[in-house]
């Protein structure tokens, strides 16, 4: 494999494959520098995954779906400069671009972290073309990110303790940008990352590092649309004690189908919004305690930066939606600038992350398999 720290010519262009697993499709994208010349979402349906006991064995389908779908769109896998994949089943590690090494990819393929997801497949997947064709191959700030401060993961009982899990990709790249635009160093500012879509993760960035956020994968933070968000927690146990779900059953309930996808059976917030405008006040309460939620929970981060916050950035998919964004500011401008940065950019941060490295202007972390947090001393 290249060598992960060398440079190319400042003039050279760089071509990236970028490389997303999700539980029902696999987005790719080709990028010449930061632009992009084609993206794809390849579809797998019920019947194309039910041959796979488990999610690992799905990965030689999705690594020929992904070289199916380079050659569709005329190019070839010679053609790629870097493999960048978003990573997942690692330890726990600090933010940043790292190598995928053997070890990476062994823990993975466990995988390490809770519970497992299509997203363990995308380092796998750059491995195997990495090794193929001699390119290098990153994962960019995976899933496993955990940059929490130490008090922020005490809880009410002993030896169970708060984790972070967040949009780090997305929030990451939002904050990065965000300096950019303003000509200012993300490790020297304060912010607000509040990424609102399937799931919410509201999250204090304290000069480049994410010190506390809510869980978007174990459940907590404010509703979203197919997330239940925080409830009393004796409700939750009736409901698993009541003989209608199975464990299974109700974790898909309050993480996959919770929020307004259980309240109105959709999870699009277009049409709970024309429900509101048709009058139904139902949909007005949920749709206002939707945003009172968000709202709440950003100012909950003001407080774990101590009121010192430079901007609060509304950014993932519902930052779209303008009477949205318009209600969550009316309730936290006073906090700090209020800055709407809409979508997910997570094909666009792969990219960007493997060009920084391989432009030299950030170095390759190695993957030491070890946890950057290990429980309380």
């Amino acid at each position: 494999m290249k060598n992960e720290n060398a440079k190319m010519d400042k003039n050279a262009t760089i071509m990236v494959l970028a490389i997303n697993p999700g539980s029902t499709s696999t987005k790719i994208a080709l990028f010449a520098d930061n632009n992009e010349i084609f993206s794809v979402s390849i579809q797998h349906s019920p019947n194309d995954l039910k041959p796979f006991l488990r999610i690992q064995d799905q990965l030689e389908y999705r690594t020929s779906m992904v070289e199916q779908a380079m050659m569709d769109n005329g190019y070839a896998m010679e053609d790629v400069d870097v493999y960048s994949a978003r990573g997942g089943g690692l330890v726990s590690v600090t933010s940043g671009v790292y190598l995928i090494s053997d070890l990476l990819v062994k823990h993975a393929s466990i995988p390490m972290s809770d519970g497992p997801h299509p997203a363990q497949l995308a380092s796998q997947i750059a491995k195997k073309f990495a090794d193929r064709y001699n390119k290098p191959a990153y994962v960019v700030n995976p899933p496993d990110v955990d940059e929490f401060i130490d008090i922020a993961r005490v809880t009410g009982l002993k030896g169970i303790e708060r984790e972070s899990h967040i949009h780090a990709l997305n929030q990451k790249e939002i904050a990065l940008r965000f300096c950019k635009s303003r000509n200012i160093d993300y490790n020297e500012v304060n912010l607000i990352i509040c990424h609102i879509g399937g799931g919410a993760s509201i999250t204090a960035h304290e000069h480049g590092r994410m010190i506390d956020s809510n869980n978007i994968i174990k459940g907590s933070g404010p509703m979203a649309s197919t997330r239940a968000g925080d409830m009393p927690f004796t409700k939750i146990i009736d409901l698993a004690f009541s003989g209608d779900y199975n464990k299974n059953e109700l974790i898909d309930k309050l993480n996959k189908y919770g929020g307004l996808a259980d309240h109105f059976g959709t999870s699009d917030i277009r049409d709970v919004i024309k429900l509101v405008n048709d009058g139904d006040k139902y949909a007005g309460y949920v749709l206002d305690g939707m945003v009172y939620q968000c709202a709440k929970y950003a100012g909950a981060m003001a407080v774990s930066l101590r009121g010192n916050v430079d901007a609060i950035i509304l950014t993932g998919g519902i930052a779209n939606n303008r009477v949205f964004t318009h209600k969550v500011t009316e309730y936290i401008d006073w906090i700090a600038e209020v800055v709407v940065i809409p979508g997910e950019l997570e094909l666009e941060a792969l990219a960007a992350g493997a060009i920084r490295v391989t432009r030299g202007e950030e170095g390759a972390k190695i993957y030491t398999g070890v946890p950057v947090w290990n429980g309380f001393e």
